[in-house]
């Protein structure tokens, strides 16, 4: 019997295993040791209609424990309109096919493009390429990016505030491209501008990256670090939850030369811990080193309106030995999904959304420290996410918490919990929690 979904039949396997020289299947895996290997059929379910299916999914359901969401630590629970995932799911959308042919992509180039142009402006830099992984590769990314600028440095320094799930992967990159990787002590919560300067002056710098709110939630002031970094022919990168941009000092306006980060904020639904959206954008001068993908605006035979994957001399694909990253794919679909919910909000709507989250967690914060079982941890600026010290037991207090219904926060250790609230939390869910400590 010919299955629809099988690849191979019977005549393809004999074909194939007699092209390996060996008679069956068993002998084909004669090398794996028998102790490991399935006996007996999979333990598999019988078929179910699709009412019978939707049944037991909806009974699988039912383990499920629903928590009201008031952790961070770059991933947070926002408002996602309804129809993005409608719109995302059109056909001249929704595809795994590369846009190489530009004849038959265009809805696709046409949204990567409009993607292009509003992260371009949402963190203030004149370019950006058509995403990445996550925040945390596209960080990765743009240390390589300022060793591939740089022909004598040997070295790129991180800050201490920098989320602790970035400096792991940073490191990973630095272990396996050979380059060094310094970090920039904190102080007082937010990065040591003394020990910054210090270090760069010392020479043989490609980059430093900072992180803005920090990996506490505090808003950092970043006041000469560009001219620093410039000073000693040094990339100043900056990364950045996107949804914050709507409102706090952009990448761009701090001097920045690259700009990256986490879009998940940007209305991409927390989905378990993935897939999300690293964005990154830099300045024209820097766009051939940049890596990912590129789409550009031209014209057709006709002089109309026609996109294009463009500067691709500076890819992987074409300048192999030469090119600043192996990196072949962006994540296109969440690209989508994040050009979908920005136009659906508009400027002021995502403006709204993060002033609402702003006042929320300050909101929060004021009221937890007036209960007295609370102290400030850092007396510095935060957006949506903030740090303070419990007085009793962390872990007791996020199980009570979760008892009834709340997931409290992040345990930074040492007694202190880092809180998000975002535009989805009410002023009843914000006085439960209160309650509840």
């Amino acid at each position: 019997m010919n299955f629809k979904y099988f690849p191979h039949t019977p005549d393809d396997i004999a074909t194939m295993l007699a092209r390996c020289g060996v008679k069956d299947l068993d002998e084909l895996y004669s090398d794996v040791p028998e102790e490991v290997r399935l006996k007996g059929d999979y333990d598999l379910p019988e078929a179910m209609s699709e009412v019978e299916l939707r049944a037991h999914f909806a009974e699988l359901g039912k383990k499920n424990t629903p928590l009201t969401c008031f952790a961070g630590a770059g991933v947070y629970d926002h408002y996602i309109p309804s129809v993005v995932p409608s719109i995302c799911a059109r056909s001249e959308y929704l595809t795994s096919y590369t846009p190489y042919q530009a004849e038959v992509s265009q809805g696709t180039l046409h949204y990567i493009f409009e993607y292009q142009t509003m992260m371009a402006e949402l963190t203030g830099m004149e370019v950006s390429n058509a995403s990445m992984y996550d925040g945390t590769t596209a960080t990765a990314e743009a240390a390589m990016m300022a060793m591939a600028a740089s022909h004598k440095a040997t070295r790129v320094l991180i800050s201490a505030t920098v989320d602790k799930k970035t400096l792991a992967v940073v490191k990973t990159y630095a272990h396996v491209h050979g380059f060094e990787l310094g970090i920039v002590a904190e102080d007082k919560g937010v990065t040591s501008a003394d020990d910054l300067k210090e270090m760069v002056s010392q020479g043989g710098v490609a980059g430093v990256i900072v992180q803005q709110p920090n990996r506490y939630g505090i808003v950092e002031d970043f006041t000469g670090f560009a001219d620093a970094c410039h000073d000693q022919k040094a990339l100043f990168i900056i990364n950045s939850v996107a949804a914050d941009l709507a409102l706090l000092k952009t990448p761009g306006e701090w001097g920045a030369d690259v700009a990256v980060g986490e879009a998940q904020s940007l209305g991409i639904p927390m989905s378990f811990g993935g897939p999300y959206l690293g964005y990154m954008c830099t300045t024209d001068k820097l766009v051939r080193k940049m890596p990912g993908r590129v789409v550009g605006q031209t014209v057709d035979t006709k002089g109309r309106r026609a996109f294009v994957l463009t500067l691709q001399a500076r890819e992987q694909h074409i300048r192999r030995q030469k090119a600043t990253s192996n990196i072949c794919s962006n994540e296109s679909l969440l690209a989508l999904w994040v050009t979908i919910y920005m136009s659906i909000m508009g400027k002021e709507g995502v403006k709204e959304a993060a002033q609402i989250s702003y006042d929320g967690a300050h909101h929060l914060h004021d009221a937890l420290l007036a209960t007295g079982k609370f102290t400030k941890v850092f007396d510095r600026p935060f957006f949506n996410e903030f740090c303070l010290k419990y007085s009793g037991d962390v872990p007791q207090l996020l199980q009570k918490l979760a008892d009834n219904g709340i997931l409290g926060g992040v345990d930074m250790g040492n007694n202190i919990l880092m809180i998000a609230v975002t535009e989805q939390r009410t002023l009843e869910e914000v006085e439960k929690y209160v309650s509840l400590v």
